[in-house]
């Protein structure tokens, strides 16, 4: 089994409201989005991490169609990473094979490109695999079990790319044509941009 972690404990300052709860069309949230995503392309189990604005989005996702668990993660001020583990703490048992996790500011990609990438992970040997574009990396990322120790023991400051680059050696990087999975949608600009709900 390969869980998927939905990163959405940050503050998003710069966006200056919880980008978990935005609407990205008139019936769905970015929250609801990125589950139904998942749930689409065949995640069985989904884990919503959650921080600032926890109790908020703990609702809402006892409140969506799509079956999730919800963890909170009280060093969620410590980066992304932090996160990553709270998911991990949770997901990590006899039978679960890899991971997948992805940000809650990356709310575009297709359940299609999340099915391939889940697809090629099962079918290859590469201890991570994500979708790339023309030399861009984006989300969702998936890594074997094998790498859970090292997100745990790896460094705040680097976040979770410390650990990826360093097994870039046994990672597949697979091109995808989708600009949902390169899409990270970080500031009220990029929100007006990308979204338009007129």
């Amino acid at each position: 089994m390969i869980p998927g972690i939905i990163l959405a404990a940050g503050k998003s300052s710069r966006m200056g409201r919880t980008k978990a709860l935005l609407p990205i069309s008139t019936n769905e949230t970015f929250l609801d989005r990125v589950m139904r995503t998942l749930r689409d392309a065949g995640v069985e189990e989904i884990v919503v991490v959650v921080g600032a604005d926890a109790a908020a989005v703990r609702e809402a996702v006892e409140r969506s169609k799509t079956r999730a668990r919800v963890v909170e993660n009280p060093d969620y001020e410590q980066g992304q990473l932090s996160s990553l583990v709270a998911g991990l703490k949770t997901i990590d048992r006899p039978g679960v094979t890899a991971a997948l996790f992805t940000l809650i500011d990356v709310p575009l990609v297709s359940p299609a490109t999340v099915r391939t990438l889940l697809q090629e992970f099962r079918a290859g040997s590469a201890l991570v695999v994500r979708p790339a574009s023309k030399g861009r990396h984006g989300h969702p990322v998936i890594f074997d079990r094998a790498l859970f120790d090292e997100f745990r023991n790896g460094n705040p400051a680097e976040g979770a790319k410390g650990v990826i680059r360093a097994y870039s050696a046994e990672q597949l990087n697979l091109e995808v044509d989708d600009e949902g999975a390169f899409t990270d949608i970080d500031t009220v600009e990029d929100y007006k941009r990308l979204i338009d709900l007129t």
